[in-house]
């Protein structure tokens, strides 16, 4: 695991960036020689976070009607 301080990383970030992805190795970002960040490779998979519910539920009847109508009887 490589280490670098928190301003070369600054300045090189982008480098860095490339590195990572092409060399698959983990980069410890330090601030005064502690550990404050890691840049890590990023899975060529599907994401976890985003979009993990597409595809799994699906719109039952009209949805918008009980609401215009529930709305414009608060007039």
């Amino acid at each position: 695991m490589k280490k670098i301080a928190g301003g070369s990383f600054k300045v090189h970030c982008l480098a860095m960036m490339n590195e990572v992805q092409v060399k698959r190795e983990t980069v410890v970002i330090t601030k005064r020689d502690k550990p404050v960040a890691k840049l890590v490779p990023s899975d060529s998979g599907a994401d976890d976070t985003y979009n993990f519910l597409r595809g799994k539920g699906a719109i039952a009847g009209d949805v918008i009607s009980p609401a215009i109508e529930h709305w414009g009887s608060l007039k």
